[in-house]
């Protein structure tokens, strides 16, 4: 198994630091909101990889944080007038109800900043303690960059480099421009703590290196998060916890990509900032985590409006040739242990599913391989007849049960295809204006047509209704009717 490694910048073979023992961090949501599509992304990719790890064996920790304690929280909070703490908490059973209605499971462990306050204090003062640290007149605490010789390494950035982006303002008491707070002495209205250098409370990047040693330890597998937090916050975090421990802090970084909203940048300023729970009014949480997941996670994602409906079909295609193999299945008692047809699609499911995301959890590829899965049970439900039937329906069932298998690990197929089909339709059906009832009737009139051998206007009836967006199958069972948008499959 390969995973890509944001510090060495390459691929590298995965192997844990304890065996089969897996940890892994990734760097949360901070509640002064609900949460965005972008949250959304990263929550499924580091979810997915945690699945699959504990699929292919491993013993995986994973933990995840919120920020409940920041400048943005106490902005909010005071501007609502509430306590700062009352709305990171409103807020995170905000962001869980978002999360488990994406169906994104929860992480093994979550922490969130102000439960730690005491450890966070003790961090601080080891640090002060190795000399990498020092607190000021004002009560704030300001870690020391120049002490720690390989800042940068994780963003390839060298510190005299850094400073012609940094603010030349310094805040009073800080020695150098590049020094970052791990702990803010309080203002006026301010949520804060006691501590050994006043009221305050802590800086951002302290409160992730603190839970990371408290819940996994000194070093761990993998730390994760959205490319925008590989500077500062991870590389701050790597100068604080290496200072502190003298270890490693991350044998593996591991960073997706960021979100764009029709090729832009998402901004609630630009009007496109995109909620979960709006996603979720719009699509269902399959077709979101088709579209995050259509492309690797490494990659930055451009989210049009066109991908979705694009999943949309894709997935309705998948959804569709499952209800009929079901429907072959149960009428020819298939059985996945029972000989099938000779073939070399069915048996292979799983470990082409493994061979993609065993390279760097490609699920861009592995989505890919679904089309010739699906594709080839389309071909033997035409070929059927009397004497493979039985054949064909083993083989479906064990298609079923091999795609079921993998696949759920992506969050796929985890629904009724009743259901998804039927929810489909009505989506589209509502887009198009379009009545079920209308359409049935006109399938009526021209069976009538058709029967009276007039031709021409049974052409016409369906001519019309191809214009209006539905289409109509002609096949031994009846006539059935579908949605024309939905068959675009590319």
């Amino acid at each position: 198994m390969k995973i890509y490694n944001s510090m060495t910048r390459k691929k590298e073979e995965f192997v844990p630091l304890d065996g089969k023992n897996v940890k892994i961090y990734a760097c949360g949501v901070t509640v002064y909101d609900l949460c965005h599509i972008g949250h959304a992304r990263q929550a499924i990719i580091y979810a997915m990889i945690a699945d699959y790890l504990k699929y292919r064996g491993y013993n995986v920790t994973y933990v995840r944080n919120y920020t409940d304690v920041d400048d943005k929280i106490i902005k909010r909070a005071n501007e609502q007038g509430i306590g700062a703490l009352q709305l990171s908490q409103e807020q995170i059973k905000e962001a869980e109800t978002d999360m488990h209605n994406l169906h994104v499971r929860d992480a093994d462990i979550t922490t969130k900043a102000s439960e730690y306050i005491d450890k966070i204090i003790k961090f601080v003062q080891g640090l002060i303690d190795k000399g990498y640290a020092y607190p000021t007149d004002r009560g704030d605490v300001y870690f020391a960059v120049r002490k720690f010789p390989e800042y940068g390494k994780l963003s390839n950035c060298k510190v005299d480099e850094l400073l012609n982006g940094v603010r030349k303002d310094v805040e009073e008491g800080k020695k150098d421009p590049l020094d970052f707070a791990l702990w803010k002495s309080a203002k006026p209205g301010e949520v804060y703590w006691e501590s050994p250098w006043g009221k305050g409370r802590p800086g951002w990047h302290i409160e992730c290196s603190t839970m990371i040693l408290d819940t996994l330890g000194e070093t761990i597998d993998i730390h994760s998060g959205g490319k925008d937090l590989i500077f500062p916050h991870h590389e701050n975090e790597i100068a604080q916890s290496e200072a502190y421990t003298g270890k490693p802090l991350a044998k593996y970084w591991s960073h997706c990509g960021l979100v764009k909203i029709n090729g832009e940048k998402m901004s609630k300023s630009l009007g496109n900032f995109v909620t979960i729970r709006e996603a979720l009014k719009m699509y269902n949480y399959e077709v979101i985590k088709y579209v995050m997941l259509s492309k690797h996670y490494t990659s930055d994602i451009d989210l049009l409006d066109k991908d979705y409906a694009l999943a949309e079909s894709h997935l309705y295609y998948f959804y569709s040739t499952m209800k009929n193999m079901n429907k072959f299945i149960q009428e020819n008692n298939g059985d996945k242990d029972e000989n099938g047809v000779e073939d070399d699609i069915s048996g292979n499911i799983i470990p082409k599913f493994i061979d993609v995301m065993d390279d760097d959890f490609n699920t861009a590829a592995a989505i890919a391989e679904l089309f010739g899965i699906f594709k080839y049970a389309n071909g033997l439900l035409k070929r059927a007849n009397k004497k493979n039937r039985q054949l064909i329906a083993n083989t479906f069932a064990k298609i079923i049960a091999n795609v079921k298998e993998v696949y759920s690990i992506l969050g796929f197929f985890t629904q009724d295809p009743d259901e998804f089909i039927t929810e489909m339709k009505n989506k589209y059906l509502k887009k198009l204006n379009m009545d079920v009832n209308y359409i049935e009737n006109q399938i009526q009139l021209r069976a009538q047509a058709k029967k009276e051998k007039n031709f021409e206007k049974a052409d016409e009836i369906r001519s019309g209704l191809d214009t209006k967006g539905i289409i109509l199958n002609d096949t031994p069972n009846g006539v059935v009717w579908d949605i024309k948008a939905l068959y675009n499959v590319e």
